[in-house]
């Protein structure tokens, strides 16, 4: 199947919406109001509850005393944005259901963060996952990571406060700055005031939206085209169904491997070390429950990853009964998704209104997550540790400046969002470039025991330099050619001003296109392999500077912050073996320390003012950790 593609100007975002703008009722006004209303509320409810007692770990940390349920379902909301609800079924319904098979990363993606990640981040009682870097390597690997993190989160959430705000203003007519302006401050307020357990419960209530809003559009959807037997039967017919494409090259936008393999970097960068899902985590009451929470978000990506690529299917079985209006033919890619439920639902008061609701929940939830983490890393990494005299009611304060004042900051950016081209890519490709080094900075400290503070910062620093060396290498390319980008650059932007619009037709592959060669071909790198590309820089880069630096000697090597694959593996043979090579138990090797770390955080690494609480919890993991089956390689002669 070969997908041909034009350039084109795109649809005004305030042209000729009298179509669509009759679809969208009282009613549906009605609806979408009562989401931004009830979001509200529960961050007053959760403000107010006693107000003048709160304490800076309830407003950051929810008092670390959340259940698993509420957890997963925030986990699942916060990455669960609009740039997925309108972009996978745009996706499906362009390219057929190949990217399906992302769903197979998640495994790998969710099981590698659950017992390796969060049992490390939970038995150091950490609030920033940055405080890690500190314990690990030292105070400025510590304050790279957070500059980064902050980079990264706030160039995304730029196109995440754009995309519903685009599609308001699509099947309403409504002022798409005002749009912009009114998401950004109802979440700012419910996160500043509520904190992490407003912005975890009103979670659960909008991917309970998201649900109900996609759900919609997939049963009314099917029963008008005749069923979701006929929407296969349809799909199949003109070869959507896609197979197993097992071609290696990493260049090709999406194969098997990409987006199986390739996936499972970009979801440990999601949900093995980002913040805002990392501060969920240690939210939870225990750590088991924070390992269960993040289980049960694997079936809900599942279910998720399902229904978006149902209605794409949907979309397109309906399409093909009911051709699209001149209007609808000429949208951007990112609003087929919205013009196709427009239309759809139109005659049906209040649908209309639950979809738009169930995009603007997508924002909410991933928007509101980002402004409480990116407070609370501000806080924790950039200033307390400057001013640690801080009473609890000024922290509280600076805090809840800090997540209005990203607030602002990030209105600002939603109009750089809006020169973007196709908007899931555009999201995919930013955190790829930047999520990628930071993963790649986390596994180094984790997995390398023999990694060095100045390892750590050139590694980052290198995978940074090869991230943006090509993304804007890729899209310099892409804005200097007058054609639309190769099938094969799986991670391309437009013109700015100007989005790709596709003619669907089912054609043999083409072969008037010929491949990019030079540094044309590395800029062509499918966008889902740049979480694996730009970590791997990290690691290779990382280690050969701490091996010409002298790895670890001289400095002292918490062992609470490396996670022993070598002796886990070990473990694994039989016990003969394991004589044979000289094996002795790991927990031999972490009572030698026993007496460095708790002495450590009494001198305040793990801030002075939870000491006592740190150190019980360190005590506690020590005697998890000692009991465990595992054992370490003595430096003998074999």
């Amino acid at each position: 199947m070969s997908v041909g593609v034009t350039t084109s100007a795109p649809l005004s975002p305030t042209s000729d919406t009298s179509m669509v703008t009759s679809a969208f009722s009282l009613v549906d006004y009605v609806v979408f109001i009562l989401l931004l209303v009830l979001s509200l509320a529960i961050g007053l409810y959760h403000a107010c509850r006693g107000w003048g007692r709160h304490t800076i770990g309830q407003l950051l940390m929810a008092d670390r005393k959340m259940g698993c349920f509420p957890v997963a379902l925030s986990l699942l909301a916060t990455f669960q944005s609009a740039v997925a609800i309108l972009g996978v079924p745009a996706e499906i319904y362009r390219f057929g259901t190949q990217y399906w098979f992302l769903g197979c990363s998640y495994f790998l993606g969710l099981l590698i963060p659950a017992h390796i990640f969060i049992p490390i981040f939970y038995r150091l009682h950490l609030t920033s996952a940055y405080e890690y870097l500190e314990l690990r390597f030292n105070k400025t690997v510590r304050v790279f990571g957070t500059v980064t993190f902050i980079f990264q989160m706030v160039i995304y959430m730029g196109v995440v406060l754009y995309v519903p705000s685009l599609a308001l203003n699509a099947v309403t007519g409504f002022d798409l700055w005002l749009s912009v302006l009114t998401l950004g401050l109802v979440c700012t307020i419910y996160t500043a005031l509520g904190g992490l357990k407003a912005v975890i419960w009103t979670d659960v209530l909008q991917t309970l939206v998201m649900f109900l809003g996609q759900l919609a559009v997939i049963i009314v959807g099917s029963a008008k085209v005749g069923g979701l037997g006929h929407v296969w039967d349809l799909a199949s017919q003109y070869d959507y169904i896609s197979g197993i494409e097992l071609d290696p090259d990493p260049f090709v936008r999406h194969t098997f491997w990409t987006l199986a393999f390739g996936g499972v970097f970009m979801m440990l960068s999601l949900y093995g070390v980002n913040q805002a899902q990392v501060q969920r985590y240690l939210s939870s009451r225990t750590e088991k429950a924070a390992i269960l929470s993040c289980y049960a978000v694997f079936p809900c990506q599942q279910v998720v990853l399902c229904i978006g690529c149902l209605i794409g299917l949907v979309m397109f079985a309906y399409y093909k009964e009911y051709p699209m209006s001149i209007q609808q033919s000429q949208a951007a890619p990112d609003q087929f998704v919205l013009y196709f439920v427009m239309d759809l639902l139109k005659g049906l008061p209040g649908l209309p209104g639950l979809f738009v609701a169930c995009l603007f929940s997508g924002s909410l939830s991933t928007v509101s997550s980002a402004f409480n983490s990116l407070a609370t890393v501000t806080m924790e990494d950039l200033i307390r540790p400057w001013f640690p005299q801080f009473s609890e009611g000024r922290a509280i304060m600076i805090s809840r400046l800090l997540a209005f004042g990203y607030g602002l900051l990030c209105l600002g950016m939603a109009y750089i969002s809006s020169q973007m081209g196709p908007v899931l890519q555009a999201a995919i490709s930013i955190f790829g470039m930047v999520g990628g080094p930071l993963l790649g900075l986390f596994c180094l400290g984790i997995f390398f025991p023999c990694a060095n503070p100045p390892g750590a910062i050139v590694g980052l620093l290198a995978g940074l330099i090869m991230a943006f060396w090509i993304g804007i290498g890729n899209m310099m390319t892409n804005m200097g050619s007058s054609t639309a980008p190769s099938p094969f650059n799986g991670s391309s932007f437009s013109l700015p001003g100007n989005l790709t619009t596709a003619t669907m037709n089912t054609l043999m592959p083409s072969t008037t296109r010929s491949r990019p060669a030079g540094l044309q071909r590395l800029y062509s790198l499918s966008y889902l392999w740049y979480s694996a590309h730009n970590s791997t820089t990290v690691i290779v880069m990382g280690l050969i500077v701490s091996l010409f630096t002298g790895g670890m000697r001289g400095r002292t090597l918490n062992p609470r912050t490396i996670y022993p694959v070598l002796p886990r593996l070990l473990a694994l043979l039989p016990l003969s073996c394991q004589k044979r090579l000289h094996c002795k138990s790991y927990s031999q090797d972490l009572s030698m320390d026993t007496a460095v770390f708790p002495e450590k955080m009494s001198n305040g690494m793990l801030k002075g003012s939870r000491d006592k609480e740190a150190m019980a919890v360190a005590e506690e993991g020590l005697a998890h950790q000692g009991s465990s089956p595992t054992f370490i390689l003595q430096e003998t002669s074999l």
